[in-house]
């Protein structure tokens, strides 16, 4: 991951040096700025938009609910906020802070803090990416691609069409043939191989006779042992391969690098 753009915002200068030091064992924390009051503050991040702040909440001329309020700063950063004053506890977590340091605190409790906030910082970046690869895949696909975009689905008497970027694998079922998106699943009367022969190769692999992945959705791939492999999709779900296609998931495994 990209380094956390970060600032830190105390009218006490040990309160802020205390913050920037015990930061430097995270490697992947990058210090913006610092700041001494709330008009610092709303300068620093408009200027520098970071990803996290360390955001006093008693300061003399603007408090650090008032520095969140200013509407130019929307959309937020993430917040820890950092003060003496625990009756502000619930407010702060009214504003989606990502965690309350309440002084005088330890080194443990700052680091849970940030890890935190980390993991917390992570996924929204990634969820991003992932609705940015999302949207360029789909635009390739309108303007040049010859493969299935949208896969009609009729049930109930209703049909739909569902994104076939949105789909995390193909199941057979019988006759059948499961659909799996989040969070629904849908069944409908069509064979896997027919399936297979509209969709982009690139984008989808057969790893079972009855089992077809998007490989947008692959969280992690194990071997299993016996030439099996053990597909964890990031929808929880776990896909068992068959042996069968031991070449076809390891020359995909050479490919992708995630041996």
């Amino acid at each position: 991951m990209k380094q956390i753009k970060t600032l830190v915002v105390d009218d006490e200068p040990l309160a802020r040096a205390r913050i920037v030091k015990l930061l430097e064992q995270f490697d992947y924390i990058q210090i913006s700025a610092e700041c001494k009051n709330g008009k610092e503050a709303i300068k620093a991040i408009r200027d520098y938009r970071p990803d996290l702040v360390f955001l006093d909440i008693q300061m003399p001329d603007l408090n650090g609910f008032d520095v969140l309020s200013d509407e130019s700063l929307h959309p937020l950063p993430f917040i820890i906020f950092v003060t003496a004053y625990d009756q502000y506890a619930l407010k702060a977590f009214d504003v989606q802070a990502v965690d309350y340091l309440l002084k005088p605190y330890d080194e443990e409790r700052f680091t849970r803090a940030v890890e935190h906030a980390y993991e917390q910082i992570k996924r929204k970046k990634d969820a991003e990416v992932h609705y940015k690869m999302i949207q360029l895949l789909e635009s390739h696909q309108q303007n040049s691609s010859p493969y299935l975009s949208q896969l009609e689905i009729k049930e109930k008497g209703f049909t739909q069409n569902v994104n076939v970027l949105d789909i995390y694998y193909f199941e057979s079922d019988g006759n059948y043939l499961r659909v799996v998106t989040n969070p629904k699943k849908h069944l409908i009367r069509q064979t896997l191989q027919t399936i297979e022969d509209q969709l982009d190769p690139d984008l989808f692999l057969r790893i079972h006779r009855s089992i077809l992945v998007n490989i947008n959705y692959l969280q992690e791939v194990h071997y299993e042992g016996n030439n099996q492999y053990a597909f964890h999709l990031k929808n929880g779900a776990c896909l068992t391969s068959s042996r069968s296609y031991k070449d076809t998931i390891q020359e995909f495994i050479k490919e992708k690098e995630l041996h």
